[in-house]
């Protein structure tokens, strides 16, 4: 598989793990009931925006999408791993609504932090790649060992 088709899978990947984020956001909203609390809402801000970011440069095989997409994720990865932090150590301060009270849970350990928290992380490691063999590349083709080598 060449290089552009592979990067246009992992982008692809990352946008379906945003959609996915976000669709199941909004289910638990719209279709449980369930209200987001503030650190809720600051993940949901850093995560929307990735679906539509992350599937226009899907469709136009945009890698350097990268210099965008890492400071978002990473801040909504931080926001996720505070989040789960709160939640395990019981501190409510930011986190007044369902999450205080109510830790739904999927088979038994994942809640809708830790939820979130795993989908901020694929999508940097997803994203991280990318920027890895884009600056890999970059440096070969500025290598001036390489140049006339070949």
């Amino acid at each position: 598989m060449n290089t552009s088709r592979m990067q246009r899978h992992v982008l692809v990947a990352a946008t379906l793990v945003a959609a996915v984020a976000t669709a199941g956001s909004l289910y638990f909203r719209h279709g449980m009931g369930l209200f987001p609390c503030e650190l809720c809402w600051f993940q949901r801000i850093f995560m929307y925006p990735l679906v539509i970011v992350l599937g226009v440069a899907a469709v136009e095989n945009r890698v350097a999408v990268y210099r965008t997409v890492l400071p978002v994720a990473a801040i909504g990865w931080l926001i996720a791993a505070y989040h789960s932090y709160a939640q395990v150590a019981g501190d409510s301060l930011m986190c007044s609504s369902f999450c205080a009270t109510i830790q739904y849970q999927f088979f038994g350990v994942l809640t809708i932090p830790n939820l979130s928290l795993i989908a901020f992380s694929m999508i940097l490691v997803l994203v991280g790649s990318l920027a890895f063999e884009a600056r890999r590349t970059a440096a070969e083709t500025t290598d001036p060992e390489r140049v006339g080598s070949d």
